[in-house]
């Protein structure tokens, strides 16, 4: 695989949940919950195969086309109420994020899938918020979220820094497509507590330069 290089890149652009915070498993064990007490049946490692890096509002269309019927009008509300619960009392940074953030000189930000007041409250409740603020950017800020670029493109205009000259962390399949589509080089992450024994190749079928299990690897590519 190609490795990507230092000096072609000014702005890391990361993925929050499974990269930054060790939340993927908390997320998608709370959905697969609520999910199989209404009647769909799924588990947690389901959950993280075919939604990781996946928008909730996507995720949760695919199930209700699935059903043939809408989720309970609460149900949103109940899943998020329950992860931010678990955030205040599990919710972990993943280990080298908060060194790898304070010791880069290279411009960064976050580009997240989760909506804005989950992904604030993740990087408070782990110390990061101050490391990347204000390059924080949800989902909530454009129309299509992961496997589009629209995301990443957004974060990338908003920093001035053109597509080409980006490199993308990333820990999902959507993830990894979403930078592909819009241009950058990405390298894929298997360091979170969701990630199976075959995530590696995965990341790398979806296009993954390269692919490593320790954050503190990253600083191998940049400065």
């Amino acid at each position: 695989m190609t490795s990507p290089r230092a000096e072609t890149t000014e702005l890391v652009i990361f993925d929050c949940d499974g990269v930054l915070l060790d939340s993927e498993v908390i997320a998608c064990s709370a959905d697969a919950e609520a999910l199989t007490r209404v009647g769909y049946q799924i588990t947690t490692a389901e959950i993280v195969e075919r939604f990781a890096g996946v928008p909730a509002d996507a995720m949760y269309a695919a199930v209700e086309a699935d059903l043939g019927r809408p989720l309970p009008a609460t149900f949103r509300a109940d899943v998020k109420r329950s992860v931010l619960e678990r955030y205040r009392s599990e919710l972990r940074a993943i280990d080298g994020a908060a060194e790898v953030l304070s010791s880069m000189k290279t411009r960064k930000c976050v580009a997240s899938s989760s909506a804005p007041a989950k992904l604030a409250l993740g990087l408070v409740e782990a110390d990061l918020f101050e490391l990347l603020y204000p390059g924080i950017f949800s989902t909530a800020l454009v129309s299509r979220g992961k496997p589009h670029p629209d995301l990443f493109e957004y974060a990338a205009r908003a920093m001035a820094v053109g597509s080409e000259r980006c490199l993308v962390v990333e820990d999902s399949v959507a993830g990894v497509t979403a930078a592909t589509a819009a241009g950058m080089r990405c390298i894929g992450f298997t360091g979170g507590a969701h990630c199976a024994k075959d995530h590696r190749e995965r990341l790398s079928a979806a296009g993954a330069t390269t692919v490593i299990s320790d954050l503190r690897q990253l600083m191998t590519f940049v400065e």
